[in-house]
């Protein structure tokens, strides 16, 4: 069987490493302070469990007194939009001087090689400068009181106000620009906002939380606890949080839902994406980006090419080169920049990832390349003949594994590809832009991009899927809409008739 090569003695010295790591002010930021004390929540490097740092394990009460304290400060402090806007576009500019800081904490607490956690970075800077740039989102508009027969004599004007209160649960796979997805688009909209990162890597979030109050953000805007005995639940089902936004697993986000009540929730939970390459597609630039698509992040990616239908004209060519292209990723150290593909996020993950694929195997499924784990690496691995019910196709993989399948009609390859739970994203390769649209119209998916895989977004675009992909969008502007509400203000001028006549009538036109 060939395989990627995992490299595991090449890594920088830890020491060396490990002193590039800055130390956070505190574990947790609760009532505009943060918490020094009782830091019993380790965080380790899932590459080889050396602790990375330490984290407050909230509890219940600390939840309610964040909430608490923001709900006060919300009520007696206002924070003018134009202090929203320089405050974030302070933050942006301060993410881009402390970007090598934010780069080693991502890598040494996640997943992340170090290119890719330089590149989040980069990705967050932008999401905070759309941020400050979705001010412009909050104007509202005149209400046609003139064109209804209802109307009286009235005037009026929405404008867009603040929930509220916003609880953002992020997970451990983008640590940072996640929570930068929640946390700016709440803040410029004028809500307060309660972060709960992901346990796994709670530290790249609470830098975040410390950038943006250095930035100018007010300590009663904003606060951050840390997983605890009863955090979760306290947090969702607080009266005073007004919205949920959750990035995870549909079977959290259903328990979410269950125990918040009525309150507005914005779920990103996922996909099991498909890319669909044509008998007229360029089957190397195909492959290419299928690689490129598949192992980012040792494909512990919502975008994560998992299914790829090609036609079988191509098949044979299309595989080989997908195969070629895997076998030359390099699996290693994440501080090594060889390094194409890091650790999963666990050996637990790494285990269960190694469970499907053995599935798979055992029903019949040939293995290209990869398909072994050792500890928290599992090799980049691309799979054939996988039958319909194993997991590794019917489910979210979270995982360096990738299935092609031979397809002899575009429409089988179309319904195969909606025959899932999930919708987020889907790519196709063709060189016939009508074929492409025809495709794109009939994929049950949140986005369709045309040669290219699904492994593309820009912070800036409206972001989610249809199905178990979630609940409502993301991309900053779209973020600051559902984080808001439209406020009506109407006048009632009386039965004097037109504004004018309040004023004594119209005056005389005279003629020169």
């Amino acid at each position: 069987m060939l395989s990627s090569t995992i490299v595991v003695d090449a890594r920088p010295e830890p020491d060396a490493r490990r002193s590039e790591t800055p130390v956070l002010p505190g574990g947790a930021f609760v009532e505009g302070q943060w918490q020094s004390a009782d830091l019993t929540l380790d965080v380790r490097d899932p590459e080889d469990g050396t602790l990375v740092g330490r984290v407050c394990t909230s509890t219940a009460q600390d939840v309610r007194r964040a909430i608490a304290h923001i709900h006060r400060h919300l009520q007696v402090e206002p924070w003018p939009l134009r202090s929203r806007r320089q405050a974030l576009e302070k933050a942006a500019l301060l993410l881009g001087e402390q970007s090598a800081r934010f780069a080693t904490i991502i890598a040494a607490e996640s997943s992340k090689t170090i290119t890719e956690a330089e590149r989040e970075v980069r990705r967050c800077i932008e999401t905070l400068r759309l941020s400050a740039a979705a001010s412009t989102e909050l104007s509202g508009s005149t209400l046609d009181f003139e064109d209804s027969l209802a109307a009286g004599h009235k005037i009026g004007w929405y404008s867009r106000k603040p929930v509220g209160i916003v609880a953002a649960i992020t997970p451990f796979n983008d640590p940072l620009n996640l929570v930068a997805h929640k946390l700016g688009p709440a803040l410029i909209a004028g809500n307060g906002v309660v972060l709960k990162p992901s346990e796994r890597t709670p530290l790249s979030g609470l830098a975040l939380v410390q950038l943006l109050l250095e930035a100018g953000v007010p300590s009663g805007r904003i606060a951050a606890v840390v997983s605890g005995p009863g955090v979760a639940e306290a947090l969702v089902t607080d009266e005073q949080i007004d919205l949920i936004s959750f990035t995870g697993g549909p079977r959290t986000a259903e328990r979410i839902a269950a125990a918040a009540g009525a309150k507005k929730i914005l779920s990103e939970l996922g996909g099991n994406n498909a890319t669909i390459v044509c008998a007229d597609a360029d089957p190397a630039a195909a492959a290419e980006a299928i690689v490129a698509g598949a192992f980012g992040v040792a494909g512990q990616n919502c975008l994560s090419v998992q299914r790829v239908y090609v036609h079988t004209s191509l098949f044979e060519r299309v595989l080989d080169e997908v195969t070629r292209g895997t076998q030359a990723l390099q699996t290693g150290p994440k501080f090594d920049r060889r390094t194409d593909v890091g650790p999963l996020i666990s050996e637990d993950e790494a285990r269960r990832v190694e469970e499907w694929v053995d599935e798979a195997i055992a029903a019949g499924a040939s293995v290209h390349a990869g398909g072994q784990r050792q500890g928290a690496f599992y090799e980049p691995t691309v799979l054939t003949d996988v039958p319909a019910q194993c997991r590794v196709l019917r489910d979210e993989v979270f995982g360096p594994v990738v299935t092609l399948i031979p397809f002899v009609e575009v429409s089988d390859a179309v319904h195969a590809a909606n025959d899932s739970e999930y919708g987020l994203q889907a790519g196709i390769f063709t060189q016939s832009m009508d074929l492409a649209l025809a495709m794109a119209e009939n994929l049950h998916v949140g986005a369709v991009v045309i040669n290219e895989t699904s492994d593309i977004r820009i912070d800036s675009m409206p972001f989610g899927g249809f199905k178990k992909s979630g609940v409502g969008r993301e991309g900053v502007r779209y973020a600051v809409h559902a984080m808001t509400e439209p406020k009506n203000t109407i006048v009632n001028l009386g039965e004097s008739g037109a504004p004018w006549q309040l004023l004594g009538g119209l005056p005389e036109r005279t003629t020169p």
